[in-house]
């Protein structure tokens, strides 16, 4: 029994934290309770996102032990847009974004916008006028 009384309590540990990146790139940088490097950064599937060192983001632990760690996410910036639920807003830095609402309609903004390849207007192949 006086063993029991010597053992100490396990450590609470949980699956995910809220870190800082301070390194940006494929592999990044992130203080949570302590600076990790060489992160790998993960989002949705066909999504490519790098933080920004500075940024708020979610690190996702997993492996045996939880030593493997990765990033998952950010937290939207204040005064993010409110979208409603099924609908994709994609946004980046200068106020660039795409929105994909529910009711079938698409926005996109930014300061230039480029197309490459064939651009089809309700059905039909749109060919900008030869003035």
């Amino acid at each position: 029994m006086w063993l029991s009384k010597q053992m100490k309590p396990a450590v609470p540990t949980s699956d995910a934290d809220l870190g800082v990146t301070t390194i940006s790139g494929k592999q990044v940088g992130v203080v949570t309770r302590g600076e990790v490097r060489d992160l790998p950064v993960y989002g949705p599937g066909g999504y490519l996102w790098t933080p920004a060192s500075g940024t708020a983001v979610l690190v996702v632990k997993g492996g045996p032990g939880g030593e493997e760690q990765c990033v998952a996410g950010a937290r939207p910036p204040e005064g993010a847009k409110q979208i409603e639920p099924g609908e994709v807003y994609i946004y980046g830095p200068g106020g660039n974004s795409l929105y994909l609402r529910r009711d079938g309609s698409v926005e996109i903004r930014g300061g230039k916008v480029s197309i490459d390849g064939q651009l089809t207007v309700n059905g039909r192949l749109w060919e900008p006028s030869r003035q």
